[in-house]
């Protein structure tokens, strides 16, 4: 399956950003307001200059404590950011989000984005075409 039919199947295809003034006050709000995982940093809406996430967030208090909340988004945001592209394969994703260690993924055309993909939607994408091909295997098999 293709990061181009992942998207497709997504309720929610926008991504949400934050510019990279923004507290990190706000970016942990912006999360639990959205219940989401991360958020891109952009100044454009368009352009990635970065991803925070809950955990890059919960393990920066853990270090330094509730202080650095008011410290900017850009501080603290992952700038070595791993995009993909909508003509990617989800097993090649699955594979870059697990050794990488991360959940979230901007889908980049042109140097824009036009998507976001998390972890749940590359598995879940991957047992529906493991299932599918299950289900070929046995009509195959049985004659169907």
């Amino acid at each position: 399956m293709l990061v181009s039919q992942i998207l497709k199947l997504k309720a929610d295809d926008g991504v949400v950003t934050i510019g990279p003034a923004a507290s990190v006050a706000d970016a942990a709000n912006m999360l639990s307001t959205r219940k989401i995982g991360s958020v891109v940093v952009s100044s454009d809406n368009k352009t990635a200059l970065g991803i925070l996430s809950e955990r890059d967030i919960v393990r920066e208090i853990g270090k330094r404590g509730a202080g650095c909340l008011s410290e900017t988004v850009d501080s603290m945001m992952t700038k070595k950011l791993v995009t993909c592209t909508s003509s990617d394969r989800a097993d090649s994703i699955l594979s870059q989000m697990t050794e990488g260690r991360f959940r979230h993924m901007p889908v980049v055309e042109g140097g824009e984005m036009i998507g976001l993909i998390t972890l749940g939607d590359v598995v879940k994408a991957r047992l529906s075409e493991l299932s599918m091909e299950k289900d070929a295997l046995e009509g195959m098999i049985m004659g169907h």
